[in-house]
């Protein structure tokens, strides 16, 4: 007779893959009156209206039907032309375009579609916090590289040659970065990309914030020489749009890996919502301006955070992208965890203990920007509280 616990039946790899961290810090929030939260990573902007009228008049024509597992063309040509435009890299709108439902699922269908079993894949951490369970999912091994507040949480090359071995099979880069801010230039790409090269690896480059860098250009890693054919590029239109909830987003490769990941997409998947990718169409189109907008304010924003933090004595560098402040919390004596979890009972304001990205990020707290100015301004009065209450 077989004991009656429907546990035994979960598979091993689910037992090593812990709960998402940010989640918890919802969670203790969320029955807590006043809370400011610096903890979610979501525009604190509507959709601009264009969007969301494309999408309702699409409704209202019908449009409601299944769309080529690869997406519509029309929005693979839009996404194509953008990557010429920009990047001077051209993407085969019929073959090297897939559109997918968020950039969470865009990682997900990459790392499983190059993964065998024991292949390591190299995450650089500080991470977004689904990156390592991704690999493990997938029955690879993620190979944790640890980047240093002195360099600005930038991936040195060398700090990618120490983790490659014989069983490397990619290194997943993302900037500007979740959690640090963090942004990389061309010369810190391009020397990445020799190692990449001397080593035959390929490189999973999540650059959905790319729209969110502040001094200079982005440079997008597949536009290095040499690159393309080594790179399965991710990117969507959640923070550059405010469409987060539309879930939508694409990924650039070469053919035989867009086949890949294409085949894994049509089974669980089949395609992306077809009205969230008539709004994306139209944000291509024509939302650069509103776009715009939005990062001129998370610019504000940021240099109203990070002089914020400095003054109150928690140590800050200015990240160059997303809209995110990672500042140290070592100072105080005490961990990220204890920090984050006091600050929320005392002074009721939610922010991410950076240890939840990885052991890289003990000692430093993410404070997202993506809220309004009182709010920031407010949180860090509370902050300042805390601090002296120390």
């Amino acid at each position: 007779m077989h004991n009656n616990n429907p546990e035994r039946f979960v598979a091993d790899v689910m037992t090593r893959v812990p709960p998402s961290g940010i989640r918890k810090y919802f969670d203790l929030a969320s029955g807590i009156e006043g809370v400011i939260s610096l903890g979610v990573g979501e525009p604190d902007f509507v959709t601009p209206w264009h969007i969301r009228e494309a999408c309702i008049h699409s409704l209202e024509k019908g449009k409601t039907s299944y769309t080529s597992n690869y997406g519509l063309i029309q929005l693979r040509e839009e996404i194509s032309k953008l990557y010429t435009h920009k990047h001077n890299t051209y993407y085969d709108p019929a073959s090297e375009i897939l559109v997918m439902s968020g950039v969470s699922e865009a990682l997900d269908v990459a790392i499983r579609a190059i993964t065998n079993p024991g292949d390591e894949i190299i995450v650089p951490q500080p991470a977004y916090v689904a990156y390592v369970p991704s690999v493990m999912f997938a029955g690879g091994t993620p190979v944790p590289v640890v980047t240093q507040f002195k360099n600005k949480f930038k991936l040195t090359a060398e700090d990618l040659k120490r983790a490659i071995t014989p069983r490397t099979k990619a290194v997943i880069i993302n900037y500007p970065n979740n959690p640090t801010g963090a942004t990389m230039g061309r010369e810190d790409l391009e020397a990445i990309a020799e190692v990449v090269s001397e080593h035959d690896i390929m490189v999973i480059s999540d650059e959905v914030y790319e729209c969110l860098t502040y001094n200079g250009e982005h440079a997008c890693f597949s536009s290095i020489e040499g690159m393309k054919d080594r790179t399965i590029l991710l990117n969507g239109f959640s923070k550059a749009y405010a469409m987060t909830g539309f879930r939508l987003a694409y990924a650039l490769a070469p053919l035989p890996i867009i086949n890949a990941m294409m085949r894994i997409h049509q089974y669980c998947m089949l395609c992306a919502p077809i009205t969230a990718q008539i709004g994306a169409i139209e944000a291509l189109r024509n939302g650069n301006e509103e776009m715009q907008r939005m990062v001129r304010d998370y610019d504000r924003r940021r240099h109203l955070i990070i002089s914020g933090l400095n003054k109150i004595g928690l140590e800050c560098y200015e990240p160059k992208g997303a809209f995110y402040a990672f500042p140290s919390v070592r100072d105080t004596g005490l961990t990220s965890e204890e920090f984050a979890e006091r600050l929320l009972y005392e002074q009721k304001v939610v922010t991410i203990p950076g240890n939840v990205f990885g052991p890289a990020g003990e000692g430093f707290l993410r404070c997202s920007y993506a809220t309004s100015k009182d709010q920031i301004a407010e949180a860090l009065e509370r902050m300042e509280c805390f601090m002296e209450s120390l």
